[in-house]
């Protein structure tokens, strides 16, 4: 995207700084973002952007970002649209993998332009996202008409684009957690039984064991592009 948007990030958690972050570094301003637990880390990766209550950060935005717990994000476009906060012809954005664009029907009643983006990472909320997100993927869903804007968006994350229908969006949505899941899971059950073995660190010691086998299973799985994991 050409133009310079005011964007607000409602959700401080691990994801809305770090997209905030990245739509600064694509030249876009960030005009504001929601307190959260740790505002302290948020001023680090964002410094400078002031705080806001969440009706005041859509009011004054022309790309809302909302990164929230799952199930807080339909109560929040409800809550938001009783307000009435948003804006005809505003953007709103949200990062869950598991809804389209219905979950914002309330805000598109009100006339804003819906999209859904999910970047494939494992977000640690530190400014190593912003390296991670660079050849990434993302998931895309927006109407047809304004699918190109959801897609250079993503661009601008550093990702590349991956156009998921609204219909396929939990079978996406289960993909993701069933990859992150079962693999914390199973490093976790491998770590305590190489530790009772009497290795000493034994995250470290499966550091390289688990990076080759990933590799070796995508490339398994038919993935074509296998770039290494950042550290």
């Amino acid at each position: 995207m050409s133009d310079r948007l005011r964007v607000g990030i409602v959700g401080a958690g691990r994801v809305g700084p770090v997209i905030g972050a990245a739509l600064a570094g694509a030249g876009h301003a960030i005009v504001s973002i929601t307190s959260g637990s740790d505002d302290d880390r948020v001023a680090a990766i964002l410094p400078g952007v002031p705080l806001r209550d969440p009706q005041d950060v859509v009011r004054e935005s022309q790309l809302v970002v909302i990164a929230v717990p799952h199930d807080q994000l339909e109560g929040l476009v409800t809550g938001l649209a009783e307000l009435d906060a948003w804006q005809p012809g505003q953007l709103v954005m949200h990062t869950d993998p598991a809804f389209g664009t219905d979950v914002l029907a309330p805000a598109l009643a009100r006339g804003v332009i819906p999209l859904a983006i999910h970047p494939a990472i494992a977000f640690t909320g530190t400014s190593i996202d912003l390296r991670t997100l660079v050849g990434a993927y993302a998931a895309v869903t927006a109407p047809a008409p304004v699918l190109p804007i959801a897609q250079a968006l993503a661009v601008e994350l550093g990702c590349e684009p991956v156009i998921i229908a609204e219909s396929d969006r939990a079978a996406y949505a289960e993909g993701v957690t069933t990859a992150t899941d079962f693999s914390r899971s199973i490093i976790r059950q491998a770590t305590d039984l190489l530790r009772s073995a009497g290795v000493a660190e034994p995250g470290r010691y499966l550091a390289a064991l688990m990076h080759t086998t990933v590799d070796h299973a995508l490339v398994e799985a038919g993935t074509d592009d296998i770039r290494p994991p950042v550290d």
